[in-house]
């Protein structure tokens, strides 16, 4: 651990872990506002989101990851574990996410993956939902003998417990360093790639079960007139027999859908909000390298 000094501290911050395990929720909650989509569906997160939280002393730049990928070996998995590879090659201190009293096989292989030579800092979540809170102890114990964790931290992210002590843990693993982005900023993402992705977390809450493995999000323009934004959206899916499942009987399951997403899009930008969507259908888009990069998949 750095020595502890008086000068200003910048870095990055990965917060890894197996698919759905909560990291979207965790980078929010530490960053103090909506940066990364969440759900309870895996694959939730699909791309590399800086979250950024400057204070008097220190700059974190959060680096939500998508969960490593074990199955759908395709393009799109490659693509998301490509995505978490780049953001642990120059990464100051790792958050490995786990879930208290769960550690399973996709943990390990997560583990496994992780830089030896980056300090790792394990991170033992939803301890609010333990039936006997005293349980954290010895399956933190427990974890303590799978590797030598530069500090072990439990908390709950929802609930904003024990977020203080973590962030004072990540600080002093921080180089001193000028500030990386600008005090007031909170992600590098444009509101343009946010749209999407607020979209796509609505198309992720509505289809529930029905929702197609192969779906995603093109913003195919997008405008400012003052307050105003115009905003013309493509929700692309595999198969036609998906299309019907998003548009729903009489289209009313998009529309809400869009409601939905709209609503959230003018409380995080702030001004009022035009959406028009509608439904594609490109076959076979997630095992096509060149259809990936014209979404933005890395």
């Amino acid at each position: 651990m750095n020595e502890a000094v008086n000068g200003f501290r910048a870095g990055y911050v990965a917060i890894v872990g197996r698919p759905n395990v909560g990291k979207s929720t965790l980078m929010n909650s530490l960053v103090g506002a909506k940066v990364s989509i969440t759900s309870k569906k895996a694959q939730t997160t699909r791309h590399r989101i800086h979250g950024i939280l400057t204070n008097d002393i220190c700059q974190y730049v959060f680096v939500d990851t998508p969960g490593i990928q074990t199955r759908h070996r395709n393009a799109l998995n490659r693509a998301m574990n490509r995505v978490v590879s780049g953001a642990l090659a120059d990464i100051d201190v790792v958050l490995f996410l786990v879930e208290a009293g769960q550690w399973r096989p996709a943990d390990r292989e997560v583990l496994a993956r992780l830089p030896t030579e980056t300090p790792i800092v394990l991170v033992v979540s939803k301890i609010d939902q333990l039936a006997d809170r005293n349980a954290v102890l010895p399956f933190m114990a427990m974890l303590a003998e799978q590797q030598r964790f530069a500090e072990i931290v439990p908390i709950s992210a929802e609930k904003g417990q024990n977020l203080d002590r973590l962030l004072q843990v990540v600080a002093g693993y921080l180089p001193q360093s000028e500030p990386i982005f600008a005090a007031d900023d909170l992600t590098d993402r444009s509101e343009r790639f946010l749209a999407a992705e607020l979209l796509r977390e609505k198309l992720f809450r509505n289809l529930g079960e029905e929702l197609p493995y192969g779906i995603a999000v093109e913003i195919e323009k997008y405008e400012e007139e003052g307050d105003m934004r115009r905003i013309h959206a493509a929700v692309i899916v595999d198969k036609d027999a998906h299309k019907a499942i998003v548009i729903g009987k009489g289209g009313e399951r998009l529309k809400r859908i869009a409601t939905d997403a709209r609503k959230e899009m003018e409380r995080l930008f702030g001004g009022k909000v035009f959406l028009e969507t509608w439904v594609k259908v490109k076959s076979g888009w997630t095992d096509d390298e060149r259809a990936l990069k014209s979404l933005g998949y890395e």
